[in-house]
């Protein structure tokens, strides 16, 4: 497929201090590659994230699940630049197998004025024994001239040493130009003489970098065409997303003939991040046609988002493209209304071709439609009165401060209550005759005043500790139990009682764990006397769960949130008991 489009410029104008020397250029998008591959960077350009410190040992997890994914290349990272990264290649020798993706060592050309021979970072890209490595040269003069202090003849030099030396070295050569779109627009005779180097000496792949992450696809179209017509060599591009455009820019890259795309499982990376290749890849092959990974590997590019975003310990964004956990949910009632007669309706590709599924959200939005839709989701079965008294609930309890979209485990037991699967009691379980927290402050025998920086923040402090106590009274399995603990806190405290209390009937509860803990002060005027909401997440093997409380007192809600956590997990462990039961 090709066509014709014209690219309307400012006349001789700036736009962000680059000229447009030109009114109107006609483009043709060049015929769509059959495949292109997919270079990802997590472990290097990713991995520079604020917030993000990858272990060695993480790396080479990433790295794995990247294979898993089948994408082409792995950049592993920058040998010699550090302990981490030197301990990663020499590990990976032996201890990384991978089938399908090419390991990649990233570094520079050789340093201005001198020999490429003795450059230690050409050295140990070489030592780093990997088949493909891949060199950041500038292609911007600004950056020649203001960062290396060195003239443009010499930049093109230590291009060309430096892929002469590799070549040399038996290794294959990609070459990263570093502002290249920039560059280009500044001066497009040295950013061409940078890539006509690189090729003349070997290189394999000339990859033009949108380094500050400023260019919009428009500028993408013209550069990339220009460069398709000036060079016979693999084109890859690698953007950023600062504008906001870098899975736009990539596939227009594509259209005018890029065949190696580069960038970061969920977009990790430096200030606004990379291209997201967990958009791109589905994007190239379900709406261009375009192979990136194997295409039944497809369905593994949710999982491996998830997984590699808790092997780097990021939250994933609930809301990024194709991965996301709310990118096939519905929340309104006219949507799930339709999504029931066709799922095409509001999702734009089927949520299992990249491993995602649809999701139905529950909340003050919600008709009969969307709950008898969650029921069916959940296996539960809700006749006529049951949904109205649902719904109901969810509304007065949603107007009371209540948020079940974020709370699925207290949601589901609130519609098993409605069906008569599980008490609203909890007597399938346990039921609370009463709970007390007390929590002293106790100052040390003979104490003085506290250190000096105590003092700064709270003057009145002086050497002591803070002791919480909890007392829960249930009744379980026939039984009056009570139960004291201490804790680190009330809701710690609480969790410790219940535990000890419940612990010796149900032997599954030590496999469950918590494992976030959120307040939010709902009406503010109020102060201190504010209605508080509570969410827990609590996990166990085989998944995690999310429940809620509301209450003007926060251990009230606290408390809530964890018997729902509680009941809910037992239930939980109950139901696959049952399962393993059944199946032998």
């Amino acid at each position: 497929m090709s066509a014709e489009l014209t690219v309307p410029t400012a006349a001789g104008g700036e736009v962000l201090g680059h000229p447009r020397g030109h009114d109107h250029v006609t483009y043709r998008a060049a015929e769509l590659p059959d495949a292109v591959d997919v270079y990802d960077t997590t472990l290097r350009d990713g991995s520079q994230q604020e917030g993000m410190s990858l272990t060695v040992e993480d790396k080479l997890r990433v790295a794995e699940q990247l294979d898993h994914l089948g994408v082409a290349y792995v950049e592993g990272g920058w040998p010699g630049a550090n302990p981490k990264d030197e301990e990663f290649f020499a590990r990976a020798r032996d201890e990384l197998k991978l089938s399908s993706a090419t390991l990649v060592a990233f570094g520079s050309t050789r340093r201005p004025g001198s020999e490429a021979g003795t450059d230690e970072t050409l050295r140990h890209l070489v030592a780093a024994g990997t088949e493909v490595v891949c060199i950041v040269a500038k292609s911007s003069d600004l950056h020649v001239i203001e960062t290396l202090r060195t003239d443009l003849d010499e930049a093109v030099a230590m291009v060309a040493d430096s892929v002469a030396f590799l070549r040399s070295n038996g290794l294959r050569v990609f070459l990263d130009a570093e502002h290249f779109f920039d560059g280009y627009l500044r001066d497009r005779e040295f950013a061409l003489r940078v890539l006509g180097a690189a090729e003349e000496r070997g290189a394999e792949a000339l990859v033009l970098c949108d380094t500050n992450g400023g260019t919009l696809p428009h500028d993408v179209e013209r550069v990339v065409a220009e460069v398709r017509a000036a060079t016979s060599a693999t084109l890859g591009v690698h953007f950023h997303n600062d504008s906001g455009c870098a899975v736009a820019n990539t596939l227009t890259a594509v259209r005018f003939g890029a065949t190696q795309v580069q960038g970061c499982v969920n977009g990790y990376g430096e200030r606004a991040g990379n291209a997201d290749l967990s958009a791109a890849i589905p994007n190239l092959t379900l709406k261009m046609g375009v192979r990136t990974i194997p295409r039944d590997r497809l369905e593994l590019v949710t999982p491996v988002a998830r997984h590699i975003a808790e092997l780097v310990n990021v939250n994933l964004d609930p809301q990024r493209p194709y991965v996301g956990g709310a990118v096939f949910a519905h929340k309104a009632g006219l949507h799930a209304s339709a999504i029931a007669r066709r799922a095409d309706a509001y999702e734009h590709v089927p949520p299992d071709s990249v491993g995602n599924g649809t999701r139905f959200v529950v909340s003050e939005l919600a008709g009969r439609s969307t709950l008898a839709l969650k029921a069916a989701e959940l296996g539960i079965e809700l006749d006529s009165d049951a949904l109205g008294a649902v719904l109901d609930a969810l509304k007065r309890l949603e107007h009371g401060g209540y948020h079940f979209e974020v709370a699925d485990g207290s949601l589901e037991l609130l519609m098993r209550a409605a069906a008569g699967g599980l008490g609203a009691a909890l007597d399938g379980f346990f039921t609370v005759e009463s709970f007390r927290v007390s929590t002293d402050w106790r100052a040390a025998p003979g104490a003085t005043a506290g250190s000096a920086t105590d003092r700064l923040v709270h003057p009145w402090a002086s050497d002591g500790e803070l002791v919480t106590e909890a007392t829960v009274k249930v009744h379980v399995a026939g039984q009056r139990v009570v139960s004291t603990a201490e804790g680190n806190g009330p809701v710690n405290a609480l969790d410790a009682a219940l535990r000890q209390a419940i612990g010796p009937y149900y032997p599954e509860l030590s496999s469950m764990h918590l494992t976030d803990y959120r307040v939010r002060v709902l009406d503010t005027a109020k102060g201190t006397a504010a209605v508080t909401r509570v969410l827990l997440d609590t996990a166990d093997p085989d998944g995690s769960w999310s429940t809620i409380g509301v209450s003007e007192n926060v251990i009230e809600s606290s408390w809530h949130a964890l018997v729902d956590a509680v009941v809910f997990g037992l239930f939980r462990a109950s139901a696959v008991a049952t399962s393993v039961q059944a199946e032998a």
